[in-house]
């Protein structure tokens, strides 16, 4: 079968097209055959293993998961005898952001990872572009306690966690602004956000409004920054640990005020987040949004343009056709 391999951390260049076996599940694993899957901002940091902390769960030396790839989308082939929940046809989707190998025409998996039927009437591309962005956006949501009504500033409205945070947002009912570049306000406007700021004119810590969160999705600002645009009980949730780590000390910090405080998205519960999505795709309230679909061989070209920083949304590895 083809893989997208890697046998050194680095840029884009280290990734080649290989013939490998094709492997064999365990008793408790599913065989999947992969027809789409992302390559994203988590790939990019598994493949190049940076920041450096990365080395420890990708290797230290070489890479532990030499096939690349941390969602997918597919179609089971086979399962093991212990398996139960599916079965031979399934059209599943899933993630790990650890690293699961599934920039691959096949791919095991553990019955008991986090995976779950497709929703019906979605594209295999569609449901692969519905998980990680939408992950670590809703690991953002579960670390504050949301009231319909509030008010939210979505900074960088048009990435893979961005686009799925104003969806979510809106989906709890809060009211949203948002920045994006000039050519994707009407996007941003689409996905749920009542007031839209161009990032290339405007500085959005300087609006004349405070909010109840500020959900960086880019982590292109700082806590400091943002402080005038906070209520005097609002919070600041990052996507990055920002200059000299802040956001990994500072919510010791300000967690010991009583007013603005800062939070870390540690990303937990992949299943809750599978869950969550499939319950809003199959109700209406969810549309992945995908830039740009590449072919296996294509593998290297998803990855430069998804560590460009101008990425809109998602972009999709195709590995099969749509049946």
């Amino acid at each position: 079968m083809k893989a997208a391999i890697h046998t050194k951390f680095g840029p884009p260049e280290v990734i080649q097209i290989r013939n490998i076996e094709k492997p064999v599940h365990g008793n408790k694993e599913l065989l999947i055959r992969v027809y789409a899957a992302t390559f994203n901002r988590t790939d990019c940091a598994n493949v190049s293993a940076k920041p450096w902390f990365m080395l420890f769960t990708q290797g230290l030396i070489r890479p532990k998961h030499p096939v690349s790839g941390t969602d997918f989308a597919g179609i089971v082939e086979t399962v093991g005898k212990d398996v139960t929940g599916f079965k031979p046809g399934d059209r599943i989707f899933g993630f790990d952001d650890s690293g699961l190998q599934s920039h691959a025409e096949f791919m095991t998996y553990s019955a008991d990872n986090a995976l779950a039927v497709m929703p019906a009437d979605v594209s295999f591309a569609e449901a692969a572009a519905s998980l990680e962005g939408a992950h670590y956006a809703y690991n953002f949501i579960t670390k504050v306690q949301l009231q319909k009504g509030q008010r939210a500033m979505v900074n960088g409205a048009t990435g893979a966690i961005g686009s799925a945070m104003v969806q979510l947002l809106k989906y709890y009912g809060l009211g949203i602004a948002a920045t994006c570049g000039t050519d994707h306000a009407d996007l941003v406007k689409n996905l749920g956000a009542g007031l839209v700021l161009d990032y290339t004119r405007d500085d959005f810590t300087r609006i004349d409004e405070q909010f109840d969160y500020v959900f960086d999705c880019v982590g292109k600002s700082t806590f400091g920054k943002c402080k005038n645009i906070l209520k005097p009980q609002g919070i600041y949730i990052s996507s990055e640990m920002g200059p000299g780590a802040q956001n990994m000390y500072l919510p010791l910090f300000t967690a010991m005020g009583r007013g603005r405080k800062i939070k870390s998205p540690i990303p937990l519960n992949r299943m809750r987040t599978i869950r969550l999505m499939k319950k809003l795709i199959e109700e209406g309230h969810f549309n992945a949004v995908i830039e740009k679909t590449y072919t296996l061989d294509e593998t290297a070209n998803a990855y430069a343009h998804a560590a460009s920083g101008q990425k809109i949304g998602h972009v999709v590895i195709r590995l099969a056709d749509e049946k």
